[in-house]
């Protein structure tokens, strides 16, 4: 079969024959193994195996000189070339750091190794995800993250770029107008709510260029997934439609909803009306036209909004309504549901009403999404979803807040013991759902390592081994160092998610802030040690790209925390009226935050130019690049408008965002406070959040470009900030 026919097929989501798909696989496979080691390709030979294996497996051998790496498809291959790397060449591949230094001769295989997996299905990604870190991402960028993918054994991720071509055409041949659709689009750096019916137009208008250019991104995304056997869920119609719907459909069954963010109203058809089956199915329709299917479709009908009644009738009758949006236009058509409405708003959400939605609709055509396994088992609440097959998921970063944190111990153990617990009944999956990433590999390199084993993961192997693979070198300080972090920062005790620094806060003489949430799950005392083992570790270590990544995220995590004791003496100096202390410890805390900058500015992973740059690159004209600019910085600061009560739930502590915007901010709060000291008046701090409201609504709308490229040097600034504070940190933690 030409390979251009079979590339369309394989785009379209049609079915070609089992030999021209194998050989379709083992092609794609080679150009990953080419793109990832470039130059080694020649070493590998693939081979198939066959296609109809109940569950993914792959085989790593070593035959006649060559290392043969055997799938039931590409990703199964990819797993497979990932595992040679992993445990032969003692090599990793993450997002924030990797070593690719394989020896000159490649070793062998002594016997061969065949792994299967004991889940059918490994989600990535939630709508949140391609808000906070995907926004701007290119072609070049996503080929990095499909291959990343393949390797660690994804083959179900969310996919939903482009959708806003397909909500365009289905409503231009409703009657539409552009009009009407730029009161509906959002801009692109909320199309993760806008998919979800939070919000309509915030951020937009969105320009006609982004909408073409998406989809065609969204084509070799699809394309790619594809080839690689990777199965993606696009969406489906839930019942949000443009505030114009009223016009054109004035006779229309319509709910106005809020979801109470600061945003205003957003409409949902209902879906008793006859128009919800018919857009159901145009939409679908349209959708398989342009994208092609695997039958996947995520819906949520009300994502952090509250249904109408909590009548289990009405709830099942919705539910099945919405079920056959999609079977009317695909017979084969499974429902994916984020069961995140079941753990954020349980009084609604209880046992009667989560089994009244899930029941109506046929068990092998839904699958429930338990979006944050690790810190809640839903399922063990739900009967395991009553006999829908469902997944186990991480959710591990919110907001694409920077803290090390995490749940290693659960992660590490729980999924193999939800899979040998009967209760668990048709748990057919494992996923990461995290909000955002490029953060926090450990995280996910240890989620993904449950992929291919139905048992536990000895940490006390396993972490050795992952730094061995990380920094080249095996060195006992590092891993004294990674025993401490397991111990405090990723011992997921006491709290949700992550603690951000009261640096990123909106001034305050609190510990914290509505969105800055400080409370730490160990004492900032007892992370000191990693950093101390850290820092012997570099001169062995330093070499390595992922420590060099570690090195300066545990130390901005040190810096960080130390924010909380420094607040305290300024705090404490200004209530006692004292001058001279207030001006000492005002001027150290605003030194703390030019130090991070200066940390952070040697690593691309914290760079907001990188962010800034990467959103202007799509605009065509002058006027859209302002646009994205603006999008990209009202994400990471305010949210949404001057009195968003969102501000602060998307911080980073990024280069350039500390030293522009935070430390200026805190810098405009000590003018208020001095002069409060001098004049010997109250401060009028109503007075101060309203003007730096303003302030700050001025720096989103504010145009200024900032550096891409790293700039110093990890080690010795590291050194040199160890130097500076780890004594001081000694007496004040």
């Amino acid at each position: 079969m030409n390979r251009n026919i079979r590339i369309l097929l394989l785009c379209l989501g049609l079915s070609i024959s089992a030999n021209a798909f194998a050989q379709y696989n083992t092609a794609s496979s080679y150009a990953l193994i080419k793109r990832v080691i470039p130059g080694y390709e020649r070493n590998f030979m693939v081979e198939m195996l066959p296609a109809d294996a109940p569950k993914d497996v792959f085989e790593v051998e070593g035959v006649k000189g060559k290392i043969v790496l055997r799938g039931n498809n590409g990703v199964a291959v990819a797993s497979a070339l990932y595992y040679y790397l992993t445990q032969y060449g003692h090599c990793q591949i993450t997002w924030n750091g990797t070593n690719l230094k394989l020896p000159l001769k490649m070793p062998l295989p002594v016997a061969k190794v065949h792994k299967s997996t004991p889940y059918q299905y490994r989600y990535y990604l939630n709508y949140c995800t391609y808000s906070y870190s995907m926004s701007w991402w290119d072609w070049k960028r996503w080929e990095k993250e499909i291959d990343w993918m393949a390797m660690h054994g994804i083959n179900m991720p969310l996919a939903i770029t482009g959708q806003e071509y397909v909500w365009y055409q289905v409503y231009k041949d409703m009657g539409f107008t552009d009009k009407d659709m730029q009161g509906f689009f959002s801009g692109p750096a909320y199309f993760g709510w806008f998919y979800m019916g939070n919000l309509d137009a915030w951020g937009g208008p969105l320009p006609m260029s982004w909408i073409t250019s998406h989809k065609d991104l969204q084509l070799k995304i699809l394309q790619r997934e594809r080839a690689l056997g990777i199965k993606p869920v696009l969406p489906a119609f839930t019942g949000h439609v443009p505030a114009a719907f009223k016009v054109h459909f004035p006779n229309a069954k319509l709910k106005q909803t809020n979801w109470n963010n600061g945003f205003a109203d957003t409409y949902i058809l209902d879906s008793e009306d006859p128009l919800f089956a018919d857009i159901g199915k145009k939409f679908l329709q349209a959708q398989t036209k342009i994208y092609g299917t695997d039958h996947l479709y995520s819906a949520d009908t009300f994502n952090e909004n509250e249904p109408p009644s909590d009548d289990p009738a009405f709830l099942s009758k919705l539910s099945a309504r919405v079920y056959d949006g999609m079977r009317i236009a695909d017979p084969k058509a499974i429902w994916v549901m984020q069961g995140w409405l079941f753990f954020s708003d349980r009084k609604f959400w209880r046992n009667e009403q989560i089994k009244a939605l899930l029941n109506a609709v046929p068990n092998d055509h839904m699958i429930v999404l338990d979006l944050n396994t690790d810190y809640e088992a839903i399922w063990k609440r739900t009967e395991a979803f009553y006999g829908k097959p469902w997944i186990w998921n991480m959710l591990h970063n919110y907001g694409g807040n920077n803290s090390m944190f995490g749940r290693m111990e659960a992660v590490a153990s729980q999924p193999a013991a939800a899979l040998n617990d009967t209760a668990s009944r048709r748990l057919e999956g494992i996923g990461l759902t995290m909000e955002a990433i490029e953060q926090t590999p450990v995280l996910y390199e240890l989620m993904t390592q449950n992929t291919w084993q139905n048992t536990p993961i000895d940490l006390n192997k396993w972490l050795p081994e992952y730094l061995y693979n990380r920094y080249g070198v095996k060195n006992k300080a590092a891993v004294d160092a990674w025993q401490v972090l397991r111990k405090t920062v990723f011992n997921g005790k006491d709290i949700r998610d992550g603690a951000e620094s009261i640096l990123t806060g909106r001034p305050t003489m609190d510990s914290a802030t509505v969105w800055t949430k400080t409370r730490l799950n160990y004492n900032r005392k007892d992370l000191l040690p990693a950093w101390d083992n850290m820092m012997k570790a570099i001169p062995q270590c330093q070499k390595s790209d992922g420590f060099n990544y570690d090195l300066v995220d545990l130390t901005r995590q040190v810096l960080a925390n130390y924010a909380r004791p420094l607040q305290q003496k300024w705090v404490n100096a200004y209530q006692q009226k004292n001058i001279a202390d207030f001006k000492k410890y005002s001027a150290q805390y605003l030194q703390l935050i030019q130090d991070m900058d200066e940390l952070l500015a040697t690593r691309k992973d914290f760079l907001l130019g990188t962010w800034i740059a990467d959103a202007r690159k799509w605009g065509t004209t002058p006027a859209e690049k302002a646009l994205y600019e603006r999008n990209a910085r009202d994400l990471i600061t305010l949210w949404g408008d001057e009195n968003s009560p969102l501000h602060e739930y998307s911080c980073r502590q990024w280069s350039g965002l500390l030293n522009d915007f935070y430390q200026k901010r805190w810098q405009k709060f000590f003018d208020t406070l001095n002069q409060s000291l001098s004049t010997g008046k109250e401060a009028d701090l109503k007075a101060f959040d309203q003007s730096i409201r303003k302030w700050e609504w001025q720096w989103v709308n504010t145009q200024k470009a900032f550096p891409v490229n790293a700039s110093g040097n990890s080690i010795a600034v590291s050194r040199k900030l160890f130097k500076k504070y780890r004594t001081a940190m000694g007496a004040d933690l």
